[in-house]
C-alpha cells in the first residue's frame, strides 16, 4: 500500500513538473519562429489588432492570458512593430502595451512648402518623403484637421522638437502635430484674444515676419508695423507675399511688374492677410507676433548698409527717404 501511495505521489509530482514546464515554455519560451513586421492602426479594433499578431505567433492561450492580466485591450498602441525570432508572448504583449521603446527626436522648422517639410521629416523617421507628403496632402485628412489645403495645414504646425517613434505612421504624425499645435494655442488663449486674431491668422502673420528678416531682435518691431497697418485698415504691402505670389522666394528686388501680379497673396493689391501662411514660421517669429512691440511705426525698409536690418518710419514721406537710400544702394551693387 505504501509503495502504491509513493508511486501516485511521484506521478503527481511528475505531472506538476511537466505542467509547470509547459506553462513556463508557453510564457517564457519562443513564440516567434520567424521574425515578422505588422502594422496596427487606430482604425483596427482590439480583436483585429490581436488577430494580426496571432497569425505569426505560437502559444495563443498564454498570450491571451497575459494580455488580459496587463490590460492590453485598454492600452494597446497603434504603430508598426517588428518582432524578432525567439520573442516570448510576454515580450510581445508588453511591447504592444508600452509601444516601441526607441523614441527619436523629430525636429520641424523653417519649411516653405509641404514638400520641404516632408523631406525634412522623412530624414528623421522610418518613412520616405513620398509617404509623408501623401499624408500632408491627403484631402480627407486635411478636411479632418479642419483645413482647406495642404499649404494651410502644414504651416500651422508649431516648430519644435518632438519625441516620436521612428515607425510612426505619417497620418498619425500629422494628427500628433495638429494636437501639439492645439495645445500650444490653448496656453496662449488670452494673448490671442488680445490681438483680435485667430491662431491661424497669427501664424500667417508670423510667416511674413519670418520671411522679412533674420534679425530676431527686429521681429517684434516688424510684427508691430504689420499689426498697426492691419488695425488701421491699410494694406500690408509685404514684399515676401509678393515673392510668394510670383513663386520666387529668391527675388532680391521687387519691381513694379511684380506688384501688379493678380494673386490673393499680393498684399499690395489685396487688403488684409493672405489666405494661408507663406511658410512655416520659426518660433522666434511666432513669439514676435504674440509679443509685438507697441509703437506708431507704419513703414519699414531695408537699410542701405545691406546688413539685413531695417529703418522704420512713422510717415510716408520719411519712408520714401529711407526707400530712396536703399534703392541707391541696390543700384550701386547693380542689383536690378
Amino acid at each position: 500500500m505504501r509503495k502504491k501511495i509513493i508511486g501516485i505521489l511521484l506521478l503527481l509530482v511528475a505531472a506538476v513538473a511537466v505542467t509547470l514546464y509547459l506553462a513556463y515554455n508557453m510564457f517564457y519560451g519562443s513564440a516567434v519562429e520567424k521574425s515578422f513586421t505588422v502594422t496596427l492602426t487606430n482604425d483596427d479594433s482590439y480583436s483585429a489588432k490581436v488577430d494580426k499578431i496571432k497569425e505569426h505567433i505560437d502559444h495563443h492561450f498564454a498570450f491571451d492570458f497575459y494580455a488580459d492580466r496587463i490590460g492590453l485591450s485598454r492600452s494597446i498602441k497603434a504603430g508598426k512593430y517588428t518582432f524578432d525570432e525567439g520573442a516570448t508572448v510576454i515580450e510581445i504583449a508588453r511591447k504592444l502595451k508600452f509601444g516601441n521603446s526607441r523614441a527619436v527626436r523629430l525636429t520641424i522648422n523653417n519649411a516653405r512648402t509641404p514638400e520641404a517639410l516632408a523631406g525634412r521629416i522623412a530624414r528623421q523617421i522610418d518613412a520616405d518623403s513620398v509617404a509623408v507628403l501623401g499624408a500632408l496632402k491627403d484631402k480627407a485628412l486635411i478636411e479632418e484637421m479642419g483645413f482647406k489645403s495642404a499649404e494651410a495645414m502644414f504651416s500651422i504646425f508649431i516648430p519644435n522638437t518632438y519625441e516620436v517613434y521612428p515607425d510612426i505612421e505619417p497620418e498619425a504624425l500629422v494628427r500628433k502635430l495638429k494636437d501639439e499645435s492645439d495645445k500650444f494655442w490653448t496656453k496662449h488663449t488670452e494673448r490671442v484674444a488680445s490681438l483680435a486674431l485667430t491662431p491661424y491668422q497669427i501664424m500667417t502673420l508670423a510667416s511674413i515676419v519670418h520671411e522679412e528678416t533674420n534679425a530676431v531682435d527686429e521681429m517684434p518691431r516688424i510684427a508691430g508695423v504689420y499689426l498697426n497697418r492691419l488695425w488701421k485698415g491699410m494694406p500690408l504691402q509685404a514684399d515676401p507675399t509678393v515673392k510668394y505670389a510670383v513663386g520666387d522666394p529668391t527675388l532680391k528686388r521687387i519691381l513694379f511688374r511684380h506688384l501688379e501680379v493678380d494673386s490673393p497673396y499680393n498684399t499690395y493689391k489685396v487688403l488684409g492677410l493672405p489666405p494661408t501662411p507663406i511658410a512655416m514660421p520659426d518660433m522666434a517669429a511666432i513669439e514676435a507676433v504674440l509679443n509685438y512691440e507697441k509703437h506708431d511705426y507704419l513703414y519699414f525698409c531695408a537699410r542701405p548698409e545691406m546688413d539685413g536690418r531695417h529703418n522704420f518710419a512713422r510717415t510716408h514721406r520719411e519712408h520714401e527717404r529711407n526707400a530712396a537710400a536703399y534703392h541707391r544702394a541696390l543700384e550701386r551693387q547693380n542689383i536690378r
